[in-house]
């Protein structure tokens, strides 16, 4: 943990926030040596923040003991580097639970998700959220996605309790967020609340939120890609927007229409890309399942154009650019 308020240390991020992938051996339990390893490559490679055991880190697939270890040892490879801020979900119990296993490995923050399958009412959900908030001194930011989607007088009664210190966008609706982020910014002026664009590949939707304010995003490319999340959020960040552009129509833009092939590729395909790059992670655990062999083979060919739109190699735009560094992709194998 360190002592620097963590709305302090994210609104000054100057990298993409990092979801760790959770690690898992041959006999599918808990790898904490590649957990660690990739923690580590993921903050030299300039993370602003971990994320860890959230969504992409299979949270619901972790036992309690799992949970702090995997939290622990986050926070001991980041040493105070950047933030560490672990999920906490289920219902109000158990995620009181979770939030107290947090804090006592360490953790900064938590991430609020939903709760375990119920769909419930605004009075419901702000009763658990400022429950969980009053179990711990850990600062939350609270998750908006599938079954929790607030109004924004919801959102205003959370931002008045202290240690709620933000909101996770993963709903799509811009609409509504916007109407969330002026209903704070008008009743409560000169709150300190964050908001993140937490949509699955968040960089195909980061102009949008950039127009609305939000400039905070989740990157799951970062786990398996860094070179690329790095690149993409410097040149959104500076207004690089022939960067933007080009990784959006050449890796974004395909990476997003190869997840919609498979349920459950937002966390399977991630875990295949860290694998790819050469750490063993493991497979995912059930109810989710690996991409198929097609899909894979798709994956290597986005990262491959993903890196050479990096290193400017593919100069094409649109499918003519994408093709001809599948071109070069087939050459160097060929001559390999």
């Amino acid at each position: 943990m360190t002592s620097a308020p963590l709305v302090t240390r994210l609104s000054g991020a100057a990298g993409p926030l990092f979801f760790p992938v959770t690690a898992y051996g041959p006999d599918g339990g808990l790898d904490l040596d590649a957990f660690r390893a990739h923690v580590r490559q993921g903050v030299d490679a300039g993370a602003a923040a971990v994320f860890a055991c959230c969504g992409t880190g299979e949270f619901h697939a972790l036992t309690q003991e799992e949970f702090g270890a995997c939290v622990a040892a986050a926070v001991e490879e980041t040493a105070g580097r950047v933030p560490v801020v672990a999920g906490a979900g289920y219902g109000t119990a158990l995620a009181v639970q979770y939030a107290r296993i947090a804090e006592e490995a360490g953790a900064d923050g938590l991430l609020a998700l939903p709760p375990y399958l119920v769909r419930a009412g605004q009075e419901g959900l702000s009763r658990h959220y400022a429950a969980l908030a009053a179990a711990t001194t850990l600062d939350v930011i609270v998750y908006q996605r599938d079954n929790v989607v607030f109004t924004p007088e919801t959102v205003v009664e959370l931002a008045r309790v202290e240690n709620i210190v933000g909101l996770k966008d993963g709903c799509g609706d811009l609409e509504l967020i916007q109407r969330i982020v002026s209903a704070v910014r008008t009743e409560l002026p000169g709150r300190d609340f964050l908001f993140f664009n937490g949509l699955p590949t968040a960089e195909l939707t980061g102009l949008a939120y950039r127009g609305i304010g939000i400039t905070l995003y989740s990157s799951a490319v970062f786990c398996f890609a860094p070179e690329i999340a790095g690149a993409f959020h410097r040149a959104l960040t500076t207004g690089d927007d022939a960067t933007v552009d080009r990784l959006l129509d050449g890796f974004y833009r395909p990476l997003v229409e190869l997840r919609a092939k498979g349920h459950g590729y937002a966390v399977s395909l991630v875990k295949a890309g860290v694998r790819l790059r050469g750490l063993d992670v493991g497979e995912v655990r059930t109810p989710l399942t690996e991409p198929a062999a097609a899909h894979l083979e798709e994956l290597v060919g986005i990262i491959e154009r993903g890196r050479a739109l990096v290193a400017g190699r593919a100069t094409g735009s649109g499918a003519d650019g994408n093709r001809a560094e599948e071109n070069r992709a087939t050459e160097r194998q060929e001559s390999a």
